[in-house]
């Protein structure tokens, strides 16, 4: 469901699309991960994401940061869209990053990166993630509880997306 929240857009705004909404996240290079530390502390680090049926995908090496925090906290949000004030739309993904191991998916995965890549991202599929570059790394899925679009510019607006 696609809803305005008139508390935070302009009187005379409209809803951003699903559609409009979907693209941003079809596009994105770069969006801000948000995870939550052991600790409470909040954690924010910048991933690579791709757009596939209709969940967010990122990966990173077992090791860092944001691997450890998902092992304890699965929620996050997951951020993109431009640095602008007065126009483009801003994407607020909230969901749980789960960890992604089946083979068929991660080959599925691999080929999207590499194809929005100009074939750049090249990952192999290997022990239930990927490789890099010659570095292990472990695949996440996000799939959406609620995504926030922020349209910019005049007329602001705060559209959600329900699912």
């Amino acid at each position: 469901m696609t809803t305005i929240d008139q508390r935070y857009s302009d009187p005379e705004a409209v809803a951003a699309g699903w559609t409009e909404t979907r693209a941003v996240l079809e596009q994105a290079e770069l969006a801000w991960l948000s995870t939550v530390q052991p600790d409470g502390r909040p954690h924010v680090t910048p991933v690579a994401p791709v757009w596939f049926e209709d969940a967010a995908y990122f990966h990173t090496g077992p090791a860092e940061q944001k691997a450890a925090n998902l092992r304890a906290n699965p929620h996050v949000i997951l951020t993109t869209g431009c640095n602008r004030w007065d126009a483009g739309l801003d994407v607020v993904i909230e969901g749980d990053a789960v960890r992604v191991t089946d083979e068929d998916l991660l080959k599925r995965l691999a080929e999207v990166w590499a194809t929005k890549w100009d074939r750049r991202w090249q990952l192999e599929v290997r022990d239930g993630g990927f490789r890099h570059a010659g570095f292990a790394s472990h695949a996440f899925e996000i799939t959406p509880t609620r995504i926030h679009a922020h349209s910019k510019g005049d007329p602001f607006a705060h559209t959600r997306h329900t699912f």
